[in-house]
């Protein structure tokens, strides 16, 4: 037997997916990335992990690597990844595109801007 109450909240949560993503130019990395305005559970379980375990760069780094989308939805990074950012991108670049894609408002990203 079907749970009505939790089919409704499967199909609202499709809704949400289904809906256009944003976007955001990340002229450093010349591209636009593209992000839905939320994510899965799952998705956010392993960020929410790696917040839990005190490693809150990795937590955005991860972030990222998951929400990032190029205009078709198909994702840009894969897991393996991680390593690179960690090591050999601008932290400040990563803070602002980690910001975004995870629903910042505006007055909080251009404070890591200045920063």
């Amino acid at each position: 037997m079907s749970n009505k109450i939790l089919d409704n909240a499967a199909t609202h949560f499709r809704s949400k997916l289904d809906g256009s993503m944003r976007s955001m130019e990340v002229p450093e990395w010349e591209t636009t990335i593209y992000y839905y305005p939320t994510s899965s559970l799952k998705d956010e379980s392993q960020i929410f992990q790696l917040q839990s375990e005190g490693k809150t760069v990795e937590a955005l780094v991860m972030s990222i690597i998951l929400k990032a989308r190029d205009e078709h939805g198909k994702r840009l990074f894969v897991a393996a990844d991680r390593a690179q950012f960690m090591n050999e991108v601008d932290p400040t670049v990563i803070f602002r595109v980690a910001a975004e894609v995870n629903g910042a408002d505006r007055e909080s990203i251009e404070d890591i801007e200045k920063n």
